[in-house]
């Protein structure tokens, strides 16, 4: 039991689940308007969501991911401050303690990203990945250390219209998604682990789905695609639903694990800039 929840809890706050978390599409023709300024959130938002882990007939909330906006500087020039903050509960840091960081500096206008941190602390297991994005080369400085190691510092091409995860993330909402019919696979590139990978979404259509407090949210539901490792299968394994208004807030996120599945849950949200409209009220 220690050891899958360990296998859990190493999945659970950043490494795999908020890769995809916010990642509602990118497709060939939107790769032109990938600067557009349309934003659908503003400084001072903040997301709120509750992790789970099933094994067997039992679910365990074990830890919490928060999502935030904030105005700041980077270098003397404006800029938006993207932040998610990833742990365990206190209870089970006895099984595997979790506490994760993304940080990423980004124009506020066209959000491609400027400075980018990953600190990862699960268990024993530590890492940073730094990036500094270079715009008039199109080039990344990338520095990473893994398990406490000397930092290994590289360069790689910054092909147009890729993203590091978290600011994938916010581009990622800014999508419209009318243009997309169900089935359709809109491509994305990462910024992953000082690589671009190139990666899909498929989109499934429209479909209402429950928080874990029984409100009810009309959504757009994806599923994209896994690469292979320690905790997924390559595949189509992971569902996405996010709300269908101009918010693009995930609501639910469900995965196959190697041993039993996941689930993230929309807990809360404030500073949001447009109406949950999506939001299913009863008579």
């Amino acid at each position: 039991m220690i050891k899958k929840l360990k296998e859990w809890f190493g999945f659970l706050v950043m490494r795999n689940l908020l890769v995809f978390f916010l990642l509602v599409g990118w497709s060939n023709h939107v790769f032109g308007q990938c600067y557009d300024q349309v934003h659908s959130f503003a400084p001072g938002e903040e997301v709120t969501y509750h992790a789970y882990y099933n094994w067997g007939f039992v679910w365990i909330n074990a830890g919490e991911v928060t999502f935030g906006v904030a105005k700041d500087q980077w270098k003397g020039q404006d800029a938006l401050h993207f932040r998610s903050y990833g742990a365990t509960y206190k209870a089970y840091d006895i099984f595997f303690k979790v506490r994760d960081s993304f940080d990423v500096w980004v124009n506020p206008l066209s959000l491609e990203p400027l400075e980018f941190h990953r600190r990862t602390n699960e268990g024993s297991y530590t890492a940073h990945h730094h990036y500094v994005f270079d715009s008039s080369r199109r080039k990344v400085n990338a520095s990473i250390s893994k398990r406490g190691e000397a930092y290994r510092d590289t360069v790689f091409d910054w092909p147009e219209c890729s993203f590091d995860l978290l600011s994938m993330v916010y581009q990622a909402r800014k999508i419209d998604f009318s243009r997309y019919e169900e089935g359709d696979r809109i491509p994305i590139r990462l910024i992953v682990d000082g690589e671009i990978h190139p990666l899909y979404i498929r989109y499934l259509g429209k479909e209402s789905v429950k928080d874990r407090s029984g409100r009810e949210f009309n959504c757009l539901k994806f599923s994209p695609l896994l690469v292979e490792g320690t905790i997924f299968e390559e595949g189509e394994k992971m569902f996405v639903w996010v709300t269908d208004d101009k918010n693009r807030i995930p609501i639910v996120v469900e995965a196959k694990i190697l041993v039993g599945s996941v689930k993230a849950v929309f807990v809360g949200a404030k500073g949001l800039k447009h109406p949950m409209n999506s939001e299913v009220v009863q008579d």
